[in-house]
């Protein structure tokens, strides 16, 4: 067990090592977002509603969302480029139980991904979102939920790749359209039937809900409560998390 959790708290703390020293990638991974929200709001807040609210509002836990997965890609594409470098051989030639390699790099990055959340939430008043510390506690729980989820998949998408180019691919096919899929830009009630079907299938929408739910009950994008939807998304990332746990388990990975 001690073994266990040396190895989970070296993986953890190298993630948020690689955050505090990467400074320019975080800045753009945290600007776009914040960019794609001023102009997406602004640009249309004001002749355009969702969900009963003002534009801006609706979009900023989008904008949230956006923030977790571009650190999810930003965590787990290291994978490919620690491989290159080989650091990964080095890592799965020791004694370190690989479910707790796995283990460590969905924490550092989940708690990673939540501080640069965090940053972006205090531009909330700006949306004209007001909530309580305690609102504000509970978005943050949620967000490292979201971020843990995320970094599984990526890392089950990471793990057999060899370029950085095809994850790319991956991410344009997967991930964005989760993103785009999961209410973040538009509610699941105004969309047609046959997207309405895919949203309520993809996973993230449930994640979305759970995060727009705790900044404001009106901006959800789902009729379902906020612990049905973190339910949901937790089944999920549990899920998430098996998958990527077996296939760094299979003995000849990663090498």
């Amino acid at each position: 067990m001690s073994l266990f959790l040396c190895a989970t708290q070296s993986v953890f703390r190298r993630e948020l090592i690689r955050l505090v020293r990467q400074k320019a990638r975080v800045v753009s991974f945290l600007l776009m977002p914040v960019l794609f929200w001023a102009m997406l709001g602004f640009g249309v807040g004001d002749h355009f509603q969702a969900g009963g609210v003002d534009y801006k509002a609706y979009f900023f836990p989008g904008s949230l969302l956006m923030v977790l997965l571009f650190a999810a890609i930003f965590s787990t594409i290291t994978v490919i480029e620690d491989r290159q470098a080989g650091f990964l051989q080095g890592l799965l030639a020791s004694a370190a139980p690989r479910p707790a390699l796995v283990l460590g790099k969905c924490l550092g990055s989940a708690v990673a991904a939540t501080v640069q959340g965090a940053l972006v939430l205090a531009l909330a008043p700006v949306a004209g979102l007001h909530f309580t510390p305690l609102a504000a506690a509970a978005a943050c729980g949620v967000m490292f939920l979201v971020a843990f989820g995320l970094t599984a998949v990526g890392l089950c998408m990471a793990w057999p790749m060899e370029s950085s180019a095809g994850y790319h691919a991956l991410m344009n096919i997967i991930l964005m359209p989760m993103w785009f899929l999961s209410g973040a830009v538009f509610p699941v009630s105004g969309a047609p039937l046959f997207l309405k079907g895919l949203m309520l299938a993809n996973p993230l929408t449930y994640g979305h809900g759970a995060l727009a739910q705790c900044l404001t009950d009106e901006a959800g994008p789902m009729p379902m409560g906020l612990l049905p939807s973190l339910g949901m998304f937790a089944g999920f990332t549990v899920l998430a998390f098996a998958c990527a746990t077996w296939l760094v388990g299979k003995p000849g990975k990663g090498a």
